[in-house]
């Protein structure tokens, strides 16, 4: 592949997330290799790809990067000869965990890595209360990588409700920014969309936001709806 294609084919892989780490990464590479032979050469995965979203599964769950997962994203990176946003998993690393995100590229290599900086804890009365900072740490830097010509800014779920993040992504050249995120039956009804349309008209670029599919009887029902909006 060229590194300086002006077109992107993007996939957003909008999958169901069970409790079987081996299984959700398993699927997660088969949906990567169906959409590279479709013709994208950047795929995006969900947030909590590899496991369900909650305050009791991240620790859990968590790994080290290098690790399982991100090992398995690099291969299937360099097998599919495609640039791959990995969604993010639970990252251990030195006591703590993080909701992070690794991007590869079509030789495997390593291009990116971010951590969720703006953590989700809300409490809407008679609907729900949620507070990852419990058991996650927060990020402290924003990320950028570059395809060819374009230059992609990271973000994780409630990190695209900061508007001044996206407006510093602008600053530094972004022309597409990619937000995995697993918005919820309260917040996805009212911000979901709202927030993606709002960050790409403020900033006159592409904004995609990732969510894994909605399951009803999981204890945190994502809301889906992945989408790409345009400037």
């Amino acid at each position: 592949m060229s590194s300086c294609f002006q077109k992107l084919k993007l996939a957003l892989v909008q999958l169901a997330v069970t409790k079987n780490k081996e299984l959700n990464v398993e699927r997660a590479c088969k949906f990567i290799k169906e959409a590279a032979q479709k013709g994208a050469n950047l795929v995006c995965l969900p947030e909590c790809f590899n496991t369900p979203y909650g305050i009791s599964f991240f620790n859990q769950y968590s790994e080290s990067i290098p690790g399982f997962s991100s090992d398995t994203l690099s291969n299937c990176a360099k097998e599919n000869n495609i640039y791959l946003v990995g969604g993010t998993i639970p990252e251990s690393d030195g006591g703590k965990i993080y909701n992070t995100c690794v991007v590869y590229g079509p030789n495997g290599d390593l291009l990116a890595k971010h951590r969720k900086v703006h953590l989700f804890d809300i409490d809407i009365p008679g609907s729900i209360t949620f507070k990852e900072s419990t058991a996650l740490s927060a990020g402290n830097t924003l990320t950028t990588f570059s395809i060819g010509n374009w230059k992609v800014g990271l973000g994780i779920c409630y990190d695209i409700r900061f508007p001044l993040m996206a407006n510093i992504y602008t600053e530094k050249g972004c022309q597409l920014l990619l937000y995995p995120g697993a918005f919820n039956m309260t917040t996805g009804p009212a911000h979901w969309e709202l927030l993606q349309r709002a960050r790409a008209v403020d900033n006159q670029l592409y904004v995609a936001g990732i969510s894994p599919a909605r399951d009803e009887t999981a204890s945190y029902v994502a809301w889906g709806h992945s989408s790409l909006v345009n400037p």
